[in-house]
């Protein structure tokens, strides 16, 4: 039953949205941080439409408007951007910032369509400092986001702020215009430059009290889409926001993407571990209800290469038990075939039978997607069916992402979270436990 305080708190904040002009909405909106909690609403009716996980630093641009072009997955009333210093060593100085809709039709274009450009304020003010190793959260913007809609976020970073926190992998086009403040231009001439990585934006929240929350997808190169068509949203997160969309408003769920190409379960590497960045990538998010974890490919065939399948099934098990403690369910994905890649041997391999044995089979998860099943070669099961192989044995083309999407049953998404009764856990092949 929705409470009283719920009801009163929703109403509020959309009497505040349709009646206070946009100059003064920064200063009159009392929520403006991350309220993540269970049951979908993030504080007040906030959800999170798009992540990107901060997985490095590249140099600073000084003087630069960065125009960043990101996809939503739901719809709401109104906007907040997060924008990262997390893994900067000096404060991030922020000149201006703003949000507008991307002209339609048009992926690979800087120019916003007319009249949706809305300026970002940080606790009210246009200007903001980020310090090294935080996160910021910006006040509510009064622009209507639809679903399946490209954002461009424009950053102006006057000064060089040392090491600039980004993804580097985005499979999308941005745009750098690199001769001062054009964060307020809705024509795109002055962006002359692009780029492939996102910077500094790693996350969006839209308020829409009828969505009931959000679904992370934790991840390394396979979830963050490597192999996909860019500009095109067709990783499998993206596929899997289609098919939510489908369903009636109550059950449609935000899709957050926190894959990181090379990113490993166990250890630091390209971006923090899985292990380490659940915080930052996965319970401060927003309305956060459900996560899928399909991660631990870098860990076998990587260097140094991971090789007691126990250690993987402590991780997975602290990952599930940090996940319940905060009500949020926890799906596990199986890791998918490689064989003909540079990196497999048959004791690597066998890892990974391993490990997919103590994912399908240990009860541990909430639910499982078995991504091996879906997507390996009936004929060699070492190996990625090739309709789904983009050459390299180990990533998925567009037609492979799709089907690993298809592969999701959307109906372990919205269950509560707790582990499944019955049955003893077993311990993986190969573990060193006696």
């Amino acid at each position: 039953m929705v409470s009283i305080r719920h009801v009163l708190s929703t109403l509020a904040a959309a009497l505040t949205l349709a009646l206070v002009p946009l100059s003064g909405a920064a200063t009159a909106w009392a929520d403006s941080g991350p309220a993540p909690g269970p049951g979908g609403h993030g504080g007040r009716g906030w959800v999170g439409t798009w992540e990107a996980a901060a997985a490095g630093t590249v140099p600073a641009l000084p003087g630069n408007s960065i125009r960043n072009v990101v996809h939503t997955s739901v719809g709401g009333q109104a906007a907040r951007i997060r924008v990262s210093n997390r893994l900067g060593t000096a404060p991030l100085e922020l000149g201006a910032a703003t949000v507008a809709l991307q002209e339609a039709g048009a992926p690979k274009s800087p120019n916003a369509i007319a009249g949706t450009a809305r300026r970002i304020t940080f606790h009210g003010r246009s200007s903001a400092t980020v310090p090294a190793g935080e996160d910021a959260v910006s006040d509510p913007v009064r622009l209507r986001v639809p679903a399946d809609t490209n954002l461009l976020i424009t950053l102006y970073t006057p000064t060089d702020s040392g090491p600039a926190t980004y993804h580097r992998s985005a499979l999308q086009t941005s745009f750098l215009a690199p001769d001062g403040d054009h964060s307020a231009d809705q024509d795109g001439a002055a962006f002359t430059a692009t780029t492939s990585s996102w910077y500094y934006v790693t996350g969006v929240d839209v308020l829409s009290p009828r969505t009931p929350g959000s679904v992370v997808t934790l991840g390394d190169s396979i979830t963050d889409g490597s192999g996909s068509t860019a500009s095109a949203n067709r990783r499998w997160p993206d596929r899997l926001a289609a098919r939510l969309r489908v369903l009636p408003p109550r059950r449609q769920l935000g899709v957050l993407n926190a894959g990181i190409s090379g990113n490993r379960v166990l250890l630091d590497g390209t971006g923090p571990s899985a292990l380490s960045r659940l915080d930052a990538d996965v319970f401060s998010r927003s309305g956060v209800r459900a996560m899928i974890v399909m991660e631990g490919i870098n860990d076998i065939k990587g260097s140094p290469n991971q090789t007691d399948p126990a250690a993987f099934a402590d991780a997975y098990r602290g990952i599930v038990e940090q996940a319940h403690a905060r009500g949020i369910r926890v799906i596990g994905g199986t890791i998918t075939p490689y064989g003909g890649n540079g990196g497999y041997t048959e004791a690597r391999e066998a890892v990974r039978q391993a490990v997919n044995e103590f994912i399908r089979n240990s009860g541990v998860f909430d639910a499982v997607v078995d991504f091996d099943a879906v997507v390996r070669d009936p004929a060699d099961p070492h190996r990625i069916l090739p309709a789904y192989d983009t050459g390299d044995h180990l990533h998925f083309n567009d037609t492979g992402l799709q089907a690993m999407a298809d592969a999701v049953d959307l109906a372990d998404l919205t269950e509560p979270a707790g582990p499944r009764g019955g049955g003893t856990e077993p311990v993986p092949a190969g573990s060193a436990r006696g």
